[in-house]
């Protein structure tokens, strides 16, 4: 490309970020004693674990190449996830159950660069929803844990078990309505005829 894209940067950040949290939430994953809670986990991971390479990907794709960068709060996050502390105390300490209302806001305006290209557009716009997607997962799952606290030791198993197994058919069909939504998109986005497809026209800003 002739001039360097204003969103690199962006998906620079994105990616490095997607991979990092897929690190902490596999050692999540390998340590939490709850099965529940390892099923919501283990859809979030492998979600952020595809983002951050989809993103070093279409870096790639467009002539750059993925620039590390250190992170401190890494570091901390990888301790606290293969650590031996109780699944809700995790959430807390790595502010799982607010990520939606303090981190995810920051994409609302994404889409007010009107430069990014019709590719990178469809791989924001389905990565912005499977966060906010993803957001809501991890909140339910750490409300269904709460309850469990709440209802006292005798009654805590059976109360987390209940609404955790709630949780993971909701995680099943959100699993399924999103891979039948990829196969619709992906017909519709297939060239017909020569395999070809004309150039987009050019849309007027409202």
């Amino acid at each position: 490309m002739a001039d360097t894209p204003t969103y690199l940067g962006l998906l620079n950040a994105i990616a490095l970020a997607e991979s990092r949290a897929h690190c902490y939430f596999e050692a999540w994953v390998a340590v939490t004693p709850n099965p529940a809670v390892k099923e919501v986990l283990q859809t979030v991971s492998w979600r952020e674990g595809e983002h951050g390479m989809a993103f070093a990907k279409r870096i790639n794709e467009l002539g750059y190449q993925l620039r590390e960068k250190d992170d401190p709060r890494s570091d901390k996050a990888m301790a606290v996830a293969s650590s031996d502390m109780r699944d809700v105390e995790k959430f807390r300490e790595l502010r799982l159950h607010r990520i939606g209302e303090e981190v995810l806001g920051f994409f609302d305006n994404v889409f007010a660069d009107h430069t990014i290209d019709v590719q990178t557009g469809m791989l924001l716009g389905r990565y912005i929803a499977e966060e906010y997607d993803s957001a809501r997962l991890l909140r339910q799952c750490y409300e269904a844990l709460v309850a469990g606290e709440d209802s006292g030791d005798d009654d805590r198993s059976e109360a987390v078990d209940e609404r955790l197994d709630l949780l993971t058919g909701q995680v099943e069909s959100l699993c399924r309505a999103v891979d039948e939504l990829r196969q619709i998109v992906g017909a519709q986005a297939t060239p017909a005829g020569n395999g070809r497809s004309d150039p987009a026209p050019k849309r007027s800003r409202r």
